[in-house]
Parts: structure tokens; sequence; C-alpha cells
């Protein structure tokens, strides 16, 4: 089964990977972890990805598309595999296509969680953490006994700079202008499968996991 598995920061996403995972037996790839196992084997494309990365540049589409083939190439790609993180635009999209048919393969679902801007908002700019002992809150989901206080040793808590209302502001709208591009791209191809991720997590596995035995049958 060869997955892809898209949705904006703060929808579950890697949740539900864990439990695909977990239930299919297919090896989750994720970009970062693709370039730091090239990096890690010495491969030639991992050390072209490196020395980009050292220099704080961007991998260009070349390398990241060569080390995803890398990957998809290896024996436990073999039944399928959940891409995390990959593409991130319609060039990349369009190349993994040419990468599956030189293995004779092709993508079964594109899995989009979805989950409205406002309800992300909350969910990432809610948590807080003690500087102390490092105990994590959210003040919709495990808010502290006391406001602002640690349960633990009472510290003042803090809002990481990624958790600010303005940094999460700007990073939900770079994207969703890169998610939607792919969004048309997948549903013009036929593979995409949206789902509501505003439920429970195990409500929103089960929708993805009848989709996956109906792909199964």
């Amino acid at each position: 089964m060869n997955l892809i598995l898209m949705g904006l920061p703060g929808a579950g996403k890697g949740t539900q990977a864990e439990k695909i995972v977990a239930k299919y037996g297919i090896p989750h790839i994720s970009t970062g972890d693709m370039f730091r196992a090239a990096i890690k084997n010495g491969t030639e494309l991992g050390l072209r990805a490196k020395a980009f990365m050292d220099e704080g540049n961007l991998v260009p589409d070349e390398v990241t598309i060569g080390i995803v083939r890398e990957r998809l190439s290896k024996d436990d790609c073999e039944n399928g595999f959940l891409l995390d993180g990959f593409p991130r635009t319609t060039a990349q999209a369009s190349a993994l296509e040419d990468i599956l048919a030189d293995l004779g393969r092709q993508l079964d679902h594109v899995l989009y969680v979805e989950v409205p801007k406002e309800d992300l908002f909350k969910r990432l700019t809610g948590r807080w953490i003690c500087p102390d002992c490092g105990a994590t809150y959210h003040e919709l989901y495990n808010p502290p006994k006391v406001a602002g206080k640690c349960d633990k040793d009472g510290s003042e808590l803090i809002q990481r700079e990624d958790d600010k209302p303005e940094t999460v502001g700007k990073r939900l709208e770079v994207n969703m202008e890169q998610t939607q591009p792919l969004v048309d791209f997948y549903e013009d191809k036929g593979y995409l499968r949206s789902l509501n991720g505003n439920k429970d997590i195990n409500e929103v596995f089960e929708d993805i996991d009848g989709i996956l035995k109906g792909s199964n049958q």
C-alpha cells in the first residue's frame, strides 16, 4: 500500500502516521529521516544534501528527489510505504510519479487530514511549558490546576517562540499556500482522500482504516 499523508501543522498527522504504520506494517518515511539516513550512510546524495544544509540552504529538488528514489527502492518498501513531508510541491509530486512508474508501482491514496484554520490556531497556540521541569500543558486539552503555574513546582509557565500567536499565524499561512496546489494536484489525479481531523484521534483513524481496508479488498 503506497500512501502519502498530508495535513497542516497541528492536524494530528504524526499520531495518525504511528497508527497506520503499527497496523499495516509499512515504513513511515519522513523527509528528515531520509536526509539523516543518507548523510549517516555517507551516500553521494547524502553528502550533497549535507553540504547544502551545513550552509543553511534548502536542499535542491534534484538531490531531494534522488534521496527519495533511493529510499523507495529499499526492500522494506516492497509492500508499501507512508510518505510524510514529501512531496512539498507539484514539481516534486510529478517527480514522485516518475519514480514510482520506474519502480513499476503507483500511489494508492493521498490521505489529507483537514482541520479548520481557527482550530489549528487554538491547538498550536495553547501549549505552555515549565522552564524548570519541562512539563507541558495545553490551555484546552491539559490545563494546569492554577492558570499560568506548573502543577509540579509552581514555576511560571512560558510559551516557546514557535507557539506564539504571531509565529503560528505566519506558519499556518505559509503551509496553506504550499499545501493547496498539492491538494488540487492529487484531487485531479483521483488519489485525494480528505478526512475530518476535528474528531477524536481514534475516530479519525477509524475513517483512515476504512479507506485502507477498502483498497485491500
